[in-house]
């Protein structure tokens, strides 16, 4: 060999093939009709694919269906359950007010005081249960009369401005800013002139 003919370390060896040889590697390339079918299914076989895809997915979008109707379900149960419940810890409260006008209804050798006194424990502790429950009372004697939480009894003659209160005959109650009682009035019709 010579020394163009040697190959190079950075070229690749070039090698001389006869017609022969390229025919064999040809007719070895070239795949028969049944090998082609083996590689590419057939379409029975895509159709049981799809069938079965279509089965998963199907399957896949009832879970999901009962699922979404498992969580309503118990959404409307909670929904339910908070309506029922809502007034659980009041009433617990109120359970101690109940048990001090029993405890006094339950004394055999009470006096008029002894039960005053009993009345005015049980009205604090009433109290400190509405208290805590932001429950406040609506006591307007003299001032000026709103329709969103008076509601007037009738109107009276009296010294006071137009539209002031003059009696509160009946006290209201507000819960969080909202009216769960008006307070009964009598309203001065003002001074005639």
């Amino acid at each position: 060999m010579t020394e163009e003919n040697r190959p190079q370390p950075d070229q690749p060896e070039l090698t001389v093939t006869s017609e022969s040889s390229v025919q064999e590697t040809g007719e070895n390339k070239a795949k028969t009709p049944e090998q082609e079918g083996e590689a590419m299914p057939s379409l029975e076989q895509l159709l049981k694919k799809a069938e079965l895809d279509a089965a998963e997915h199907y399957d896949a979008w009832l879970r999901a269906k009962a699922e979404g109707e498992n969580i309503r379900k118990r959404a409307q149960m909670d929904v339910t359950n908070a309506h029922k419940y809502a007034i659980e810890n009041f009433s617990t409260e109120l359970l101690s007010v109940m048990d001090s006008l029993e405890a006094a209804l339950a004394v055999e050798n009470a006096t008029v005081e002894n039960f005053k006194s009993g009345m005015e424990l049980t009205l604090k502790q009433l109290t400190a249960t509405f208290a805590k429950f932001n429950i406040k009372q609506l006591s307007p004697q003299g001032e000026k009369f709103d329709p969103h939480l008076h509601q007037a009894m009738c109107m009276v003659e009296s010294e006071l401005p137009h539209n002031t209160v003059v009696q509160v005959m009946q006290k209201g109650y507000v819960l969080n800013d909202r009216v769960i009682r008006p307070a009964l009035v009598s309203v001065s019709k003002g001074k005639e002139s």
